[in-house]
């Protein structure tokens, strides 16, 4: 395959209805990806109780959980199509769901440090890709661990800032050689930016092999108004630029200084990663917080 793969992220965008999400399937093949990605979580799993009562609005969440009979179909509609079917489980129930209809899993950010069910994930046979928003270098390299231990060896990681959208001064692209050159693994981009050029960038300068990002059909998606989902017509430019055969300049403003280390703007989200003893959002440090009345 020439230039890097492209996997389209639906998140939540679905509405949880049938045909959106075999229309997301339909386009994102026709704007030339590689790959279509879902996300399997319940709320009330995702979230501690803790943050659900502080956080009331999490709960309106639920709407946009992506019912488990719906990925049979999705699976078979993406192969039909050429694609590949990937999704990211959230719950343990949910590797079992998914593992016979995946082509690889994918990995969030919030969830390295779940170390536990990094492994279970790794070990049902399937290629991984592991996201590394807000993760130092030393937590990327107990989940690598972790993932490789379970018996996974087709693993490829990806740099990304947990903002959303991130500006592109923070995108710090130099970090997707960090990864590359500190665990000899493909790496990649998971894109907030939702800019062009940097994507280009990406890939041209910094050797993404794949690049994810979040995709909407219609500006209609329950996460479109935050601002870091592409819509077709910025796939289909930026396969054009990916195309360009222009040499990308020496310099530029998401190139960054290539450590692997939190960015400003993530600070706050670190806390609310999936707490390794039970998987459950935010860490337990976050939660005393929110009994103490500093609901976020």
């Amino acid at each position: 395959m020439n230039g890097p793969k492209l996997v389209a992220e639906v998140s939540s965008n679905h509405h949880r209805d049938r045909e959106r999400c075999l229309r997301f399937v339909d386009v994102a093949a026709e704007c030339g990806c590689q790959a279509i990605k879902f996300q399997q979580f319940r709320v009330r799993e995702l979230f501690h109780e803790t943050a659900l009562q502080y956080n009331p609005a999490l709960r309106e969440r639920e709407a946009w959980e992506l019912p488990e009979e719906f990925n049979a179909e999705i699976a078979a509609r993406a192969h039909a199509r050429g694609i590949e079917f990937a999704s990211t489980p959230f719950y343990w129930r949910a590797i079992d769901v998914l593992a016979p209809l995946v082509d690889f899993f994918k990995l969030a950010s919030y969830q390295i440090l779940w170390l536990d069910f990094l492994a279970e994930v790794a070990a049902r046979g399937r290629p991984v890709v592991l996201s590394t928003g807000m993760a130092t270098l030393d937590e990327v390299a107990e989940a690598v661990d972790a993932i490789v231990a379970a018996g996974c060896d087709d693993l490829t990681l990806l740099h990304c800032v947990s903002t959303y959208p991130t500006p592109v001064a923070q995108a710090n692209l130099r970090a997707i050689g960090t990864l590359r050159e500190a665990f000899g693994r493909p790496a990649g981009w998971s894109d907030h930016t939702v800019d062009v050029e940097t994507v280009v960038r990406a890939v041209k300068k910094h050797g993404a092999e794949l690049v994810e990002f979040h995709f909407d059909l219609d500006g209609k998606g329950a996460e479109f108004s935050g601002r870091h989902c592409w819509l077709p017509a910025g796939v289909r430019a930026l396969q054009a630029a990916l195309a360009d055969a222009a040499p990308p300049p020496p310099a530029h403003p998401s190139d960054g200084d290539g450590r692997k280390v939190p960015r400003a703007g993530e600070a706050d989200e670190r806390l609310w990663r999936s707490d390794p003893s039970d998987g459950r959002r935010p860490l337990r440090e976050k939660r005393r917080e929110l009994r103490a009345g500093g609901a976020r």
